[in-house]
């Protein structure tokens, strides 16, 4: 009995995933066909793009700021006395820009954004009040989809200049003259190896972040007579699998960053 089990769970994982791979593809499909970008559709896309975007961004700023301004301080104090000044913004790029601001970003979006979607739809398929799977692709998952992956590029991509921002402030104050070096010791920092890491690992967060939460939802089997006895468990799986690939993502781009 206990073989069987582990059998039947192990099934279920794999089919979980191969799910995920196909609701990833039925989105790519629906990125590259016009009637996606048609203009009764094309009214929801640029809403849900709007919303997920202008709300995170505003929180995500100033949370993203009083964060890097508390890390930035604690590294130069720290770093001044070892006498290890010269690698501060070495080491306040590298953790902050490359590391902790993409990895929020992708969080942030998750947990605000679509995750709650998610949920929505599983919700709404177990009362029996969604509408067809097919149907709903156009007008209610992708749009929501593309939205999560936006808000992830976007957010990414402004914190991590006002991150810099704040980096030279903290470090040199209001002055223009230290700007030479600052800019050298960042664009060493930003060799071409390191700029395709960071692209590459920003997108795929942003993938997870977006298609993970909503493909079980898509799916018949998002309401299995174990996950109506679990209630909640839609979302914390949806949640393990999406922080899951999220670490892979993570490792891999440390491992090409300093191996």
């Amino acid at each position: 009995m206990p073989t069987m089990n582990a059998h039947r769970s192990a099934i279920a994982w794999l089919n979980s995933w191969w799910q995920l791979l196909q609701f990833a593809a039925l989105l790519l499909t629906r990125a590259l066909a016009p009637s996606s970008y048609r203009r009764d559709n094309r009214r929801m896309l640029s809403e849900q793009i709007v919303i997920a975007t202008t709300v995170n961004l505003v929180w995500f700023s100033v949370l993203c700021a009083l964060i890097s301004l508390i890390i930035i301080r604690i590294v130069v104090v720290t770093s001044a006395s070892y006498g290890l000044s010269r690698y501060a913004l070495e080491m306040v790029v590298r953790v902050l820009v490359l590391e902790l601001v993409p990895l929020t970003a992708a969080l942030f979006v998750a947990l605000r954004t679509t995750l709650p979607a998610g949920v929505e739809f599983a919700q709404q398929r177990i009362a029996g009040n969604a509408p067809d799977a097919r149907a709903a692709l156009r007008t209610q998952f992708y749009p929501r989809a593309a939205a999560g992956v936006f808000a992830v590029w976007m957010l990414a991509a402004v914190s991590c200049l006002l991150t810099l921002v704040l980096a030279y402030l903290v470090m040199y104050g209001f002055t223009p003259w230290a700007l030479p070096g600052y800019t050298r010791v960042v664009g060493q920092i930003f060799n071409p190896a390191v700029c395709l890491i960071l692209a590459l690992k920003v997108v795929f967060f942003s993938l997870a972040v977006a298609v993970i939460p909503l493909a079980s939802s898509y799916y018949s089997s998002a309401t299995s007579p174990l996950l109506r006895r679990i209630g909640a468990a839609h979302g914390l799986a949806d949640m393990v699998r999406m922080f899951s690939v999220i670490l892979v993502v993570e490792a891999a781009s440390l491992m090409g960053n300093y191996y």
